[in-house]
């Protein structure tokens, strides 16, 4: 069994990173980017997960996207304009 489970892991880990990125997307619509980000930093956190593994083995063992990526796909806020600048 272990020979099946070694192909289909990656194939796996990707399909529920893509679910993962669509979750994101989804409370973003929900609610603003900025409090995403600040759950996701403190979930990294409590859970000890390092921010930057391995690309490599991130791809191949990972069912979330590390944090690196998720937070890259977060928009900057918007930052107001000042009367002036028009």
């Amino acid at each position: 069994m272990p020979v099946f489970t070694f192909w289909a892991s990656p194939l796996l880990a990707h399909f529920s990173r893509r679910d993962e990125f669509e979750a994101d997307a989804y409370a973003m619509q929900q609610a603003q980017g900025s409090a995403l980000a600040s759950a996701l930093l403190k979930l990294y956190e409590d859970n000890a997960s390092t921010l930057t593994p391995d690309p490599v083995y991130a791809r191949y063992y990972y069912s979330h996207p590390p944090a690196v990526e998720r937070l890259a796909r977060i928009p900057a806020p918007a930052t107001p304009q000042s009367a002036s600048a028009a």
